[in-house]
């Protein structure tokens, strides 16, 4: 009888777990993830995350925390290869480089976020399809429940999209 019982409750968790995947609409097809040696550490762990989430990762560096980097450049390497079927996450010291970094190109809508609630409101209502990290100033688990706010949160549109709109 527990058993069955049991089972019941694996099932009925299955299909929430696939309500939600579906409600969110993930269609992203790929994470675009970079940091300056400061963002380094908290980058691995967020990477590691979504690798074990079955998120598709793409690291585009710094590979070291004990070398010294400057932030803007790779900002640039995520910010030119951000489109469509993709996002982007970007960790440095304060997350504030970064920021205004990627901000400079064409077609990214790039948010400093400390919470979950910033990361939401971003993608809905600013369209954002970069967040920026200060892994200085975050907490580990905090920025990985900013990262899943950020990537199962859609654009809203409707009176939004007017303004996204004007940003390019």
């Amino acid at each position: 009888k527990i058993y069955t019982k049991c089972c019941s409750l694996l099932l009925f968790l299955v299909y929430i777990l696939i309500f939600m995947v579906n409600k969110h609409n993930i269609n992203i097809k790929q994470i675009l993830i970079a940091s300056d040696h400061a963002g380094y550490p908290l980058k691995e762990i967020i990477k590691k995350y979504l690798i074990n989430k079955r998120f598709k990762v793409l690291d585009l560096g710094t590979n070291s925390k004990n070398i010294s980097v400057d932030y803007p450049i790779y900002a640039k390497k995520l910010s030119k290869k951000i489109n469509s079927k993709n996002c982007g996450i970007l960790v440095c010291g304060s997350g504030i480089g970064m920021s205004i970094a990627s901000n400079r190109f064409k077609n990214v809508r790039s948010a400093l976020v400390s919470s979950s609630r910033e990361s939401k409101l971003s993608r809905q209502h600013n369209n954002s399809n970069v967040i920026c990290l200060g892994a200085r100033l975050i907490k580990k688990t905090t920025a990985l429940k900013t990262v899943m706010s950020f990537l199962t949160t859609n654009f809203e549109g409707g009176r939004h999209l007017k303004r996204v709109k004007l940003l390019n």
